[in-house]
């Protein structure tokens, strides 16, 4: 029961992400990724939908394929190198591992998440502790 409640939620959470661009919708925030250990480039945006739900989205994106690797939402500005928020224990939002290393993917930003505190979206690889790259977020 409980697997199936998650895909339930994945598929809305695609669907309202999916809505809110056919709708016209703009992100609140967006930011464009650079490389930082491997080169990693497209856009991340950040939806909320009219329930408050909040959805990034990577657009047009692409990285270097990797084991154990994640998005996550880091409380700093930038991260140009690993330093920056590895090894300064800077606070992060995990939003789950990496869907694919191109393309168009969601994921569902967790409810109660301070946007103002959270300005920069990282691919991040949990098995080398390396930052693959970032995009630092600007408020629509």
């Amino acid at each position: 029961m409980k697997t199936t409640y998650i895909a339930c939620l994945f598929s809305v959470t695609l669907l309202t992400a999916s809505a809110a661009l056919a709708q016209g919708v703009q992100p609140a925030y967006t930011g464009t990724f650079h490389g930082a250990a491997h080169s990693t480039s497209g856009t991340a945006s950040i939806y909320v939908g009219k329930d408050g739900a909040e959805t990034l989205r990577l657009s047009d994106f692409k990285t270097s394929n990797g084991p154990d690797v994640h998005v996550v939402l880091i409380a700093a500005s930038d991260a140009q190198d690993n330093d920056n928020f590895l090894k300064k224990d800077v606070e992060r939002v995990e939003l789950g591992k990496l869907k694919g290393n191109e393309g168009n993917q969601n994921y569902v930003i967790p409810p109660g998440t301070d946007l103002s505190k959270f300005k920069a979206v990282s691919i991040y690889c949990e098995r080398f502790n390396a930052n693959f790259g970032v995009a630092p977020l600007r408020k629509n």
